[in-house]
């Protein structure tokens, strides 16, 4: 790529410029926010600042149900869905490490999670969906990761919902969208979804520390027959809050309002369709590089991330060398994920990341291979 114009020197930045699937990295303003000084958790001035996240939520998730807002990570709301719309029995789509986490938290809830494995790089499709429905059914709720963090693969959601609604119209359909939520569009209400969540420090390009989920009336309605829903996680109870604008417990007051001023920026000064028209030039370019420079795609063909790709190491370089090699110019990608250590590699194109700073990156990665 090679363009002057591209280049940036970060060598002397205190931490490396995150190019890892979150965290990622946050703008100045937004880690501004979080130093006004502090308000009472039950006052008119931490109310109207919830109102108004909750509002700009809404439109991230193009949904006129609720969003939850938690202090946790998105885990906190995959218990969360467990805890509130699940009986018995839910069903948990496999194909990398957050899946997986899904029917552990439902191991961990004492809810029978039934497992349904389908092959690493490869999507989870409706008609996976349906034959497990009809193998191991009835369930009262499936889980899909709807990017797979570990492997770069998005699945299509849209599809598998409405599979479900044909063949299970009662059971609910709970979707992790930690990856891939304002880096592309996912219409909550439009594809029928009950649960989806996410988590504040990747596409959504905030510090950690909240998640985020749409709700629909159905799982409340589930809510109300499911014993062992908690305190912390439990929906009616936030529900209950949610009518005041408030949390039953002290929200984290600070990541509030760094949340409120990126989702200003998301929504008024770069729009969603830019925001996402972003992300997909910049996974495409990744895409080109990948290709030119022999390597290959951990992903299945029409199943890449557009929030990152996991580059299947063909090539054999030593990944922790190429790490070292970026730290010394300021920034970092990540390794392959568990057992993909190694055998692939991590380039996140996602937050606020721009088509500059890209280029940056995988033309200091041109630098280090043109020594191997």
């Amino acid at each position: 790529m090679g363009d002057a114009q591209h280049r940036f020197d970060w060598s002397n930045r205190p931490h490396p410029r995150l190019f890892i699937p979150g965290p990622t990295e946050v703008r100045p303003e937004v880690l501004e926010a979080q130093a006004e000084l502090m308000i009472g958790h039950r006052t008119e001035a931490l109310e109207a600042l919830f109102a108004r996240v909750q509002a700009q939520a809404r439109r991230l998730f193009f949904t006129q149900a609720r969003v939850y807002v938690t202090a946790s990570s998105g885990m906190g709301l995959q218990e969360a869905a467990i805890r509130n719309g699940v009986r018995e029995r839910v069903i948990c789509f496999i194909n990398g490490a957050f899946s997986q986490r899904w029917a552990d938290v439902a191991d961990g809830c004492g809810k029978e999670a039934v497992r349904v494995a389908v092959e690493w790089g490869q999507p989870i499709t409706p008609d996976v969906v349906v034959q497990a429905l009809r193998t191991h059914g009835p369930a009262d709720a499936i889980t899909v990761v709807h990017n797979e963090t570990s492997t770069g693969v998005i699945s299509p959601i849209a599809d598998i919902a409405g599979a479900v609604r044909d063949v299970a119209p009662d059971t609910l359909i709970f979707v992790d969208a930690v990856s891939s939520l304002a880096g592309t569009p996912i219409y909550f209400d439009e594809w029928g979804l009950d649960i989806c969540l996410t988590s504040s420090q990747k596409a959504l390009a905030c510090p950690p520390g909240l998640a985020l989920a749409a709700v629909s009336d159905r799982v409340l309605e589930r809510a109300h027959t499911v014993s062992g829903r908690g305190w912390y996680f439990d929906f009616l109870l936030l529900e209950k809050y949610l009518q005041r604008n408030t949390t039953p417990a002290t929200p984290a007051i600070s990541l509030l309002r760094a949340l409120h001023v990126q989702l200003t920026h998301i929504l008024e000064v770069e729009g969603l369709d830019a925001r996402f028209a972003r992300h997909r030039e910049l996974a495409e370019m990744t895409w080109a590089w990948v290709r030119a420079r022999g390597f290959d795609f951990f992903a299945a063909e029409g199943s890449r991330s557009p929030t990152v790709t996991a580059v299947a190491n063909t090539r054999g370089v030593d990944v922790n060398a190429l790490n070292t090699f970026l730290r010394t110019r300021g920034m970092v990608i990540s390794n392959g994920y568990g057992p993909l250590k190694g055998h692939t590699f991590r380039i996140a194109h996602m937050g606020d990341t721009t088509s500059q700073e890209m280029h940056h990156l995988l033309d200091t990665m041109d630098e280090f291979l043109a020594t191997t």
